[in-house]
């Protein structure tokens, strides 16, 4: 039985007049013979709205009951969705996730799933139904309805595709697939045909608001092949994939930008085994996000110089955390707000000699200055001036030839 699991976001369902475009796709994949697993999200903005009331009767609502709360917006667009299937002449019904059951493990609000009991959904396939399972949530031991967090849709579909073996696992979304950078930033920008799970992890890491980073993780883990297309457009999307199905012979497969960063130096901290981590642990346990970390050694070797980045919303507490540690002893401690991380990311960096040299390069005959440097074996960051962010993305996408 070869089973294709649909996945369908909050803007594909967003409207009526949606949600009836939607049950033509699935209608299509019917006429080719294909055995189907519908999966999809709540209408855009529900959920919002749903959390709005919770913190409406609550600032301190039960996270068991806001998990409930929220899981009725995925009931509604599937019971729409197979409303409309039945409408269009085939059988279909909307199944909840504690009906199969899907079952998870975790806190509320940021639960995992373990396991998806498929016997039900396999027999109503069997007879001919097209099944559409809410995303986003599953039942955990105490049989309470628990949501998987953010993306979580997609990692509902991922891990319905894992059990049930599925051929493929498509995405649809508002988007046609995955560029190579941002095109709300860089006109130029263009569709990716194929890209790694790897690659697509870093830019989804970066800010590309595609998929989440978890839910990569898990079709990674998995070896679940994505598709990413568009539910409004008949075009081909972006397949996500493992490094050997790749064919590739540029060195540079995408560019990410992230302009909400600040940039933290602390002059003259004692420099002494375990400085930082007395700097850095006391941010932990304030959950905040530390990203890339530059340390000079002074002349004199007594000190050092720490550079980090953070968010900027996280800036005041990150601020308040270091000038209440009592651990630690520094001469100043600078800021920095409007500062941009520029990262190319690509496997064929890993085989092709030239790449950091060429993107320094670049930056220098825009006359940009790199303030911070961070890299990894797929992926490139630097920090610069906010105000270069949309020269130094024109100048790298055209470096590395993704405008072709």
């Amino acid at each position: 039985m070869k089973i294709v699991v649909l996945k369908f976001g909050g803007t594909s369902v967003g409207t009526i007049e949606k949600i009836k475009k939607v049950a033509q796709i699935i209608g299509s994949y019917r006429k080719k013979k294909y055995k189907i697993i519908v999966v999809s999200s709540a209408m855009s903005g529900v959920t919002n709205e749903l959390i709005r009331k919770s913190y409406s009767i609550s600032k301190n609502f039960s996270d068991a009951e806001y998990d409930t709360l929220l899981s009725t917006g995925e009931q509604v667009a599937c019971s729409l969705i197979a409303g409309r299937l039945i409408h269009n002449g085939f059988k279909s019904r909307s199944w909840l996730a504690w009906q199969l059951p899907i079952l998870t493990s975790g806190n509320y609000k940021n639960s995992r799933i373990y396991h998806v009991n498929k016997n039900k959904i396999l027999n109503y396939i069997r007879q001919g139904g097209i099944p559409i399972i809410t995303g986003f949530q599953g039942i955990n031991q105490n049989q309470r309805i628990t949501t998987i967090g953010r993306g979580g849709s997609d990692a509902s579909a991922i891990m319905i595709a894992k059990f049930f073996k599925a051929h493929r696992c498509i995405i649809y979304t508002d988007v046609e697939g995955v560029y190579t950078t941002d095109p709300n930033k860089l006109n130029k920008a263009k569709k990716i045909k194929v890209i790694s799970y790897e690659e697509m992890l870093e830019m989804a890491s970066l800010g590309a608001k595609v998929m989440q980073p978890v839910s990569i993780q898990d079709a990674r883990l998995n070896r679940i092949n994505i598709e990413v297309k568009s539910s409004f457009k008949k075009s081909s999307g972006t397949l996500i994939t493992k490094r050997s199905n790749i064919i590739n012979n540029k060195a540079i497969t995408g560019i990410s930008s992230t302009q909400n960063d600040s940039k933290i130096s602390l002059i003259g901290v004692k420099d002494k085994p375990g400085v930082a981590a007395s700097i850095f642990k006391p941010l932990s346990k304030n959950s905040i996000n530390v990203d890339m970390v530059v340390q000079n050694i002074s002349a004199n070797g007594r000190e050092t110089d720490l550079t980090f980045t953070i968010k900027t919303e996280d800036l005041k507490k990150t601020i308040r955390t270091i000038e209440n540690n009592k651990n630690i002893r520094f001469r100043k401690l600078l800021f920095k707000k409007n500062v941009a991380k520029i990262s190319i990311i690509g496997v064929g960096m890993v085989t092709t000699p030239g790449v950091t040299f060429r993107m320094f390069q670049t930056l220098a005959n825009k006359k940009i200055n790199i303030q911070v440097i961070s890299t990894s074996e797929i992926k490139i960051s630097v920090l610069i001036d906010k105000k270069n962010t949309k020269k130094a993305l024109i100048a790298l996408h055209k470096e590395f030839k993704l405008d072709n």
